[in-house]
This record gives structure tokens, sequence and C-alpha cells, in this order.
């Protein structure tokens, strides 16, 4: 048997081998590609800190290696039910439709939800630098609400990609933020207080900064008051004061 009748009599074979070559080179070109736009577009800066990058370091890559090479992977299948299609025409139509309509779903909902990862650590550490000034401890429960509740809706909206009802979830979400406006409500309520009671204080100003006040056993010059604490300082000690104790203690102004 020469070359050209070898060649005739598994035409189908040889050219499906060509063409899953051809895919898996174009897959590994095009996630060395990828990789390199989504860092020189400042992505791996994006996510660094993040959840899902120490996630993606914990098993050894990064998160734009993973979602470089999960482009690659797309190429691979693409090539392989192209092969397919050569081959097996009826097998690979059918399982083609499927691809289809299925593969850019689960695209969607991987990349909705990387992002929402992402965006719930960004929004997390975004509320918790808005409210570093705030000295008290329940104010930790307000950044963790936020983070997981972007990625809760992440989640929501990638689960619909893929086909899931998503019906429970969303009423469960919504007793989830019905539940959380209530914890938060109940772990700041001394957050609340004091921001009502700071308000008040800068409205009426029983006290400025310089003056020499008195709050229980506390007493000292005010540095500084803001809608939330009151600071005064005495020979070297600073006091940290909530706002709804000096409407509750009352507070006496020292006139020299």
């Amino acid at each position: 048997m020469d070359v050209s009748q070898f060649v005739a009599e598994n035409y189908d074979y040889i050219l499906a081998a060509v063409i899953v070559a051809l895919g898996f080179a174009t897959g590994v070109v095009a996630r060395r590609m990828n990789e390199r736009v989504m860092d020189a577009l400042g992505v791996g800066d994006a996510v660094e800190g993040t959840s899902v990058e120490r996630t993606a370091r914990n098993f050894g890559t990064t998160t734009t290696a993973f979602v470089a090479r999960v482009s690659g992977w797309v190429i691979y299948g693409v090539a392989i039910v192209l092969a397919l299609r050569v081959v097996n025409p009826l097998l690979a139509a059918a399982l083609w439709v499927q691809v289809t309509g299925y593969l850019p779903n689960v695209a969607i909902a991987l990349v909705v939800l990387v992002v929402g990862l992402v965006a719930g650590d960004k929004a997390e550490l975004a509320v918790s630098e808005r409210l570093r000034g705030v000295k008290l401890p329940e104010i930790g429960v307000i950044p963790v609400a936020a983070r997981y509740s972007v990625v809760f809706v992440a989640a929501l909206v990638a689960l619909s990609q893929l086909g899931v009802a998503t019906t429970a979830l969303v009423v469960a979400f919504a007793a989830y933020l019905a539940a959380a406006v209530v914890l938060t409500v109940v772990a700041t309520r001394d957050l609340l207080a004091a921001g009502a009671a700071g308000l008040y204080l800068l409205l009426t100003e029983p006290y400025g900064i310089g003056d020499t006040i008195r709050v229980e056993d506390m007493e000292g010059f005010v540095q500084e008051v803001d809608v939330f604490v009151t600071r005064i300082e005495d020979d070297g000690t600073e006091y940290v004061i909530p706002n709804h104790l000096v409407m509750r203690s009352g507070v006496v102004r020292v006139i020299d």
C-alpha cells in the first residue's frame, strides 16, 4: 500500500488528527497571549490580595493564568468537536449543539463568579477603609456583610446563566438581606446611638476643640469631635469617648 492510497483510505482520520493538533497549538498560543494581555491590562494587580488570588495560589497558579488556561481549554474542546465532526458527523452535530448551547453560559457564569469574588473583596476593603476611623468593635460586621452580599448576587447571576432555578435563592437572598439589616442594627446599636448623639453635639456645639471637659472620670482638653466619638487628652493620655456616652453621662465643661 503506497502513501497516496493510505491517505485516501484514512483521509478523515488524518484530517481529524491535523485539526486536533492545530487546535492544541492554537490553544497554547491563545492561552499565553491572553495571560500577557491580562497582565498588561493590570488584571493581576487588581486581584492581588483577594480571596480568588489566594485560592489560585494555593493550587500553584494565579487568577490570570487560570483564566487564560480556561480559554485554552475552550479552544481544545472546539478542536475536538470539529475533529469528531469529520470522523462522525452525526455524533459531532449532536455534541456541537450541546457544546455551543451550554459552553458560552458556563464561560459567562465563571467570569461573573470570579468578578463577584473580586468585587466582594474590593467592597469589603473599601467599606473597611471608610470606617477605619470609627473606633467601635461592632463596626467590623458591616464590611463582611458588604462582601458576602456582592458574592451572593454574583452567585445568583452565575447560577441563572447555567439554567438553575434561582427563585428559591432569590427568596433566600431577600431573607439574608433582612437578617443582615436586623443583625447590623443590633450589632451597631451603640454606633447608631453614637452617631445620633454626635449629630446633636455637632449642631449645638456645647464644647469645641481646645475646651477642657470632664465625662464621668475622664478629663482633658478636646482634640477632636466627629459624628461618633469625642477625643480628649490629658497628660499624655488620650480618651476616645463614644458620643452616646457623653449624652448619657453628661459633660462638664471646665472653665479656668
